[in-house]
């Protein structure tokens, strides 16, 4: 397959760089999004998109044999930062067709494309330090009843 990245985003200390709109595009086009996200973020939302592929950081470097490396591969993760890393990864492991989804899924949905969501799995809170399950119980202590 001819590099379908090579027109798409911007490319910066050798990582091409594309946006959710190019990444979406590339996925119609037989791209694989790779999500590296590990399962406590997976099991909130998800991508959803045809060619999509969760394969977590922390069992990334064991499991890199089993991506293909004769069709695109897109690597996603929350926000685009560990993504990047995860791609330099691939390309010093010969992998020549691979993006970093930039912005991750924060941006694809921000942008409006398709995600899958599991509303019990949701979490909220104003700060990244206060997050915690949306349906979440409390125990009230009996001498407050």
């Amino acid at each position: 397959m001819t590099d379908l990245f090579s027109d798409l985003g911007f490319a910066g200390n050798g990582i091409r760089h594309i946006s959710a709109r190019e990444a979406f595009y590339a996925v119609s086009k037989g791209a694989v999004l790779v999500d590296i996200r590990e399962e406590y973020h997976t099991s909130m939302k998800t991508f959803k998109v045809d060619n999509y592929l969760i394969l977590p950081q922390s069992i990334f470097e064991e499991n890199i044999i089993n991506l293909p490396k004769d069709r695109p591969l897109i690597i996603a993760d929350a926000s685009g930062i560990h993504s990047k890393a995860v791609a330099e990864k691939l390309l010093k492991n010969g992998y020549t067709l691979v993006a970093n989804l930039a912005g991750g899924i924060m941006d694809w949905e921000r942008d409006g494309f398709p995600v899958q969501k599991d509303p019990a799995r949701q979490l909220s809170g104003q700060c990244p330090c206060m997050l915690k399950p949306v349906n979440r119980t409390k125990k009230i202590d009996s001498q407050y009843e």
